[in-house]
């Protein structure tokens, strides 16, 4: 089956074809439909080697990742996957998580193969000479989750995000007030703990809260459910808890029932996420909708490998879900 074939089906020229099946180039959506559907009819499919040698382009997006067992990750994966899958463009997922040796090999050696058209990092913190390898290979670049000298990169607001989760709780009332943050491992790259942190800091210090509670944990449920005994198991427990991560909060939830404590009657909980199960928990969050991260840094790589005019930069989206894990603080 050829492409010859197709377009006498379909009743258009070669060139249309390939435009239609490519997704470059100018094709109504109808006659794209009905290229597609010949191709479908016929059991057309096309060559990714012909294609690669015509146009030069693997049409393949490689994604690096530091871990695949943590939701933030797998979200921007997703939302990625998703619409490189809409442009027709296939994934090469790189996973750094091990004893660093798989960083230096994706770096040193498997995105120099030029297998791939472009890169997203997530959450990586890249050094000088990972950058300047990346930029030898020629082909566009965009980072999600923190700054990059000289790659474009999109991230929300921790410092601000954390902020606004410390101010909800503390226009309920709640002057008693705990965080739980990161630990050192979790902090390894673009320090979102410590901008966490720092907003929960100064939006208590502005409300004339000092000397604030705050424990270390790793970002995880269980690390969470760790860090909330300790602070819920004291006499002073505090009557509201922020949480770095959803799943930090979920934890907290957890322990807080464990300790004989009805959230939000005797503490209050809010998380930073928007997590899909923070519904199932009732968890009050800030969300960030990762997906969406995923799909526009694949947004601004199509602008330019089909040498269309960038999107201005725009701020990612953040907002207060509020739910049933925070309310007022009960009367003393």
């Amino acid at each position: 089956m050829n492409i010859a074939e197709v377009a006498s089906a379909a009743g258009v020229s070669n060139a249309t074809v390939s435009r239609a099946l490519s997704g470059r180039g100018s094709v109504s959506p109808r006659t794209r439909e009905r290229v597609i559907a010949a191709a479908r009819d016929l059991g057309y499919v096309v060559s990714q080697a012909a294609s690669t040698l015509a146009s030069g382009r693997n049409r393949n997006v490689g994604v690096v990742l530091p871990f695949l067992d943590r939701w933030f990750f797998t979200q921007v994966l997703a939302g990625a996957q998703q619409q490189l899958m809409a442009s027709g463009y296939d994934v090469t997922l790189y996973n750094l998580e091990g004893d660093g040796t798989e960083r230096r090999e994706v770096f040193e050696t498997f995105l120099l193969r030029q297998r791939v058209d472009a890169v997203i990092t997530v959450s990586l913190e890249l050094d000088e000479p990972e950058v300047s390898r990346l930029h030898a290979l020629g082909k566009p670049i965009v980072g999600v989750g923190g700054p990059i000298p000289g790659i474009r990169t999109l991230q929300i607001d921790d410092d601000q995000a954390a902020r606004l989760a410390t101010e909800h709780l503390i226009a309920l009332g709640h002057t008693s007030l705990a965080h739980i943050g990161g630990d050192e491992a979790s902090d390894a790259d673009f320090h979102v703990p410590i901008k966490r942190r720092r907003g929960f800091v100064s939006a208590a210090e502005a409300a004339g809260i000092t000397a604030p509670r705050i424990v270390g944990a790793d970002f995880t449920m269980a690390g969470g459910y760790r860090a909330a005994k300790q602070l819920l198991g004291a006499p002073d427990r505090p009557t509201a808890v922020f949480a770095a991560s959803d799943e930090m909060a979920f934890g907290a939830i957890l322990a807080a029932r464990d300790l004989g404590l009805e959230v939000p009657r005797d503490v209050s909980i809010i998380g930073l996420d928007g997590h899909d199960m923070a519904e199932f928990f009732g968890l009050t969050t800030i969300a960030q909708y990762p997906r969406h991260q995923g799909a526009t840094a694949v947004d601004l790589l199509m602008s330019e490998l089909e040498d269309a005019p960038l999107p201005p930069a725009a701020d990612i989206p953040y907002e207060l879900i509020v739910r049933d894990s925070t309310t007022r603080p009960r009367p003393t």
